[in-house]
């Protein structure tokens, strides 16, 4: 009784199975999914062709990705443009340490060219000269090292007050490695002006 009223529920529905099947399929219907739009379906065969096909052609393609990506930071190193800086420039922490640095003076941008002076001092056979040229490399080695710490606690207390939550971890370090480069050289470009609060 049960199995006889199951097997005709199934019929019709078999039934209708069969002939859905049999009809031909209208090849304008769409496919179980939308039809994509032109741009999409040429950006996906232009995605398409542009895979390269061997080793040597994906490490050219490679290398060239890498040449723009290096190339955009160097403009944006010479420009300061946030987007494309490198990681350990990135950030609001890191451009307010390079601008608290670029806006003071420090004695460490003046080591290289006082070291060369100390050096040709040094050079000369004249026995006061070479004690000169000792004393300044003392005078010179003291004034750093005293500039470098006056720096570090005046930094910490305008990174704490400026950015309370947010991590400062490396910023210290990152600003005393800008203060030993001389101010043209140093990358990124400087964006203040010295005497300019950052």
């Amino acid at each position: 009784m049960f199995r006889s009223r199951a097997k005709e529920e199934k019929a019709p529905a078999d039934k209708a199975a069969v002939t859905d099947s049999k009809q031909p399929r209208d090849p304008q219907a769409p496919k179980g999914r939308p039809t994509p739009k032109r741009s999409e379906a040429q950006s996906q065969r232009r995605s398409v062709a542009n895979t390269p096909t061997t080793r040597k052609e994906a490490a050219k393609r490679q290398r060239d990705e890498r040449r723009t990506q290096l190339e955009r930071q160097r403009q944006a190193l010479a420009g300061g443009d946030e987007r494309y800086l490198p990681a350990r420039d990135k950030g609001p922490v890191r451009k307010f340490a390079r601008d608290f640095i670029d806006s003071r003076f420090n004695v460490a941008e003046f080591f290289l060219p006082m070291a060369v002076a100390i050096l040709v001092l040094s050079l000369v056979r004249v026995a006061s000269l070479q004690t000169v040229a000792l004393l300044l490399w003392l005078v010179v080695i003291v004034l750093i090292v005293l500039d470098s710490i006056v720096t570090v606690f005046r930094l910490r207390k305008a990174l704490h007050a400026r950015f309370p939550d947010q991590n400062k971890r490396g910023a210290v370090a990152y600003a005393l490695m800008r203060s030993l480069q001389m101010r043209r050289l140093r990358l990124p470009k400087p964006q203040v002006k010295r005497g300019e609060r950052p």
